[in-house]
């Protein structure tokens, strides 16, 4: 059976379906997972068939105001929409959408009769547990969160109206709005399976049947990987470090960035990484370290604490590590992870990424390093993540769809 998965955004938008890729090949599937150019290599390193989507978020900026990163997600999701049945040309019999992909996935399974299923990274269906995470804003009572949420998703419509109408054009489908499929997918209880912990976020007791929270999907890491010898060599030279890294977020910010993190390094007595992402960080300096991308499954354990975006992935490989955060969230839903992190007792407040100072951030990293609370917090969520089996029961949901 061919399975497709479809992802598009950041890096931490597609890694953990590598890792639930290469679980349903070895259960005997034929996997590609679709998405940009950019992510190539981290399929085909998992074992999968790579199938290209054609936008690349990449060039849509790094920190940007919200009616900016709304026209630039519209702009994407366009794009995205215009090459996204060719992905499917080559066969399918399960389609696989992420949160992002699910709106246009949707009409591609209507047109070819292929059966579908929600891998979502991020709870997006309204809620009173909570406001909708893309958001940032905290919670306003049960009534309203879940107001908030309905609104939420008609403004996700209104971004994927337009790549509708030219996708289900060009499958010869007639015309249906963004909103309209959308209610339709919901009263037919359309399964999505949540892709998260529920030490981060529970399942919601009001959510509808076809929604599961099954536990993190974690990046493919070959089992022969190893860290950069430089990198082993500076581990060992001393006490623990801390990491600090923004992932995909914050181009052009490296220089200031940079600057903030060697001192408050220095101010709270610490070594440090400094992960160079989009940012371009970097350091030069006997206790500080300046590295690339390396797995954080291998890394993250040996650390005295992690500084971090709050992206899903980094916040679940964190926690899962039993290693306490300092989160400095930047947009769309960090902060809500961020904030996650912090009602678990395993991070310090949120230091909101434009209000990033070099006394607050050295503040906040002597605190979660000295106060032996957040270490225990951390060392209590990683055993509940260890019990969970995300990919096994995402498999399990694959087997009784497909009845294979």
């Amino acid at each position: 059976m061919r399975v497709l998965i479809a992802a598009a955004g950041s890096r931490g938008d597609v890694a953990p379906y590598t890792g639930l890729g290469a679980a349903l090949r070895r259960a005997g599937y034929d996997v590609a997972l679709a998405t940009t150019d950019t992510f190539a290599p981290l399929v085909r390193d998992a074992g999968l068939e790579f199938r290209r989507l054609p936008a690349d978020p990449r060039a849509r900026g790094g920190v940007t105001g919200g009616r900016h990163l709304m026209r630039s997600a519209a702009a994407f999701v366009t794009e995205l929409g215009q090459g996204f049945a060719d992905a499917m040309a080559d066969g399918t019999d399960l389609l696989l959408l992420s949160a992002t992909t699910a709106p246009l996935g949707w009409h591609l399974a209507e047109a070819t009769g292929t059966p579908s299923l929600g891998v979502y990274l991020q709870p997006t269906a309204p809620t009173g547990d909570f406001p909708p995470v893309v958001t940032g804003s905290r919670s306003l009572g049960r009534p309203v969160n879940r107001m908030a949420g309905r609104f939420a998703l008609r403004m996700v419509d209104r971004l994927y109206e337009q790549a509708v109408v030219e996708l289900r054009h060009r499958l010869g489908l007639p015309p249906a709005s963004a909103s309209a499929t959308r209610r339709r997918q919901e009263q037919a209880d359309w399964p999505v399976l949540h892709g998260f912990s529920t030490a981060l976020v529970p399942r919601p007791s009001d959510w509808r049947s076809g929604l599961k929270v099954t536990g993190t999907w974690w990046p493919h890491l070959d089992a022969a990987e190893r860290l950069p010898a430089d990198l082993e060599d500076f581990l060992r030279a001393g006490p623990r470090p801390v990491f600090i890294g923004f992932g995909s977020m914050a181009a052009g910010d490296g220089e200031r960035l940079s600057e903030i993190a060697v001192r408050a390094l220095r101010r709270a007595g610490l070594r440090g990484i400094l992960q160079a992402g989009s940012a371009g960080l970097a350091a030069d300096c006997d206790d500080v370290l300046t590295i690339g991308d390396v797995p954080h499954a291998l890394l993250f354990p040996r650390l005295a604490a992690v500084v971090h975006h709050a992206g899903a992935g980094t916040s679940a490989a964190a926690l899962r590590a039993g290693v306490p955060a300092v989160t400095v969230p930047v947009t769309a839903d960090q902060p809500f992870w961020a904030r996650r992190l912090a009602a678990v007792g395993a991070a310090a407040d949120p230091i909101p990424f434009r209000s990033l100072t070099a006394e607050r951030l050295a503040d906040a990293l002597g605190d979660v390093v000295k106060q032996q609370a957040y270490a225990r917090a951390a060392a209590t969520a990683a055993r509940h993540m260890a019990a969970e089996d995300g990919t096994g029961q995402a498999l399990k949901a694959v087997r009784q769809l497909t009845g294979s």
